[in-house]
């Protein structure tokens, strides 16, 4: 946490704050020395390091639609790199070596997006001119959008399992044992949610095997260790949380954290509010 010479102001008098893009959570005591504070503005999609440390009186905000656009790239990309298989061409280009094989292809793959919120729905959008089947699973279910419930009997259907959830108490472990066996043969899983949604140790044993392929933007713990069994398998792509980390990112973060602080003052309602963690 920085010490008291490193604020740029007397944080007694902030009634609305916007801490940095990915601050660690430490940061989230400085709440305590704000006790004016009556809103938090998130640059991050993600609450998690954030929801239930808050005084009940202070609204939490996210920047929900900041990294759509981002973040959905990243899945698009890290889909297309797996069937393509890019990351074994590249290592061949290092031994400067012509290792022609037969791809596989995205079209006609089946896609399950876990988590229908607006980067669930910017990856359909950019998923669609690829000729893929999309379904999505949220929450609680609704017109086009099957209920988290039903995820058991929908896995096994699935060419490529994303991962887009928010990390809550419902969330974290998720991706548990039970549901990575329900995965077909050669199915993709996709992490651009948050690395504990996902058990480690029992993707990596998944993994592992060879059967099915796993590309993640963030882990659990991150940074994963250098010595980790994931980095070494040519099934596995892994980034270093970098999904959301694009020129555009400050300009619309900002842009979002300006319209809020003008709602603020105006007495008029938020948006983003942070409720049960999303």
């Amino acid at each position: 946490m920085p010490s008291p010479e490193e604020l740029p102001s007397e944080p007694g008098d902030v009634a609305f704050w916007v801490p940095p893009f990915l601050a660690r959570s430490e940061v989230t005591m400085l709440a305590a020395r704000m006790p004016r504070l009556r809103v938090v503005q998130l640059l991050s999609a993600g609450a998690d390091a954030w929801a239930g440390r808050l005084p009940a009186d202070v609204s939490l905000c996210d920047a929900r639609g900041v990294h759509d656009s981002s973040t959905a790239e990243w899945v698009v990309g890290a889909v297309l790199a797996h069937v393509r298989d890019l990351p074994l061409f590249a290592r061949a280009q290092e031994r400067g070596e012509w290792a022609y094989r037969r791809t596989d292809e995205l079209a006609g793959k089946r896609v399950l997006i876990v988590g229908a919120g607006s980067i669930g729905r910017a990856v359909e959008a950019r998923l669609a001119p690829f000729e893929v089947t999309v379904t999505k699973v949220a929450r609680r279910a609704r017109p086009g959008v099957h209920g988290v419930e039903e995820l058991p009997e929908l896995l096994p259907h699935a060419d490529v399992v994303v991962l887009l959830v928010p990390l809550t108490e419902q969330t974290r472990g998720l991706v548990s044992r039970d549901f990575l066996a329900r995965l077909g043969d050669g199915t993709l899983l996709v992490n651009a949610a948050r690395g504990p949604v996902v058990d480690t140790d029992a993707v990596t044993a998944e993994a592992r095997t060879g059967r099915i392929g796993f590309a993640t933007d963030v882990t659990d713990p991150e940074p994963l260790p250098p010595d980790h069994p994931l980095w070494r398998m040519p099934n596995v792509l892994i980034t270093p949380h970098v999904a959301g980390s694009v020129p555009g990112l400050l300009g619309r973060a900002y842009a979002l954290a300006a319209a809020q602080l003008r709602r603020f003052v105006a007495g008029e309602p938020l948006e983003n509010v942070v409720t049960e963690g999303y």
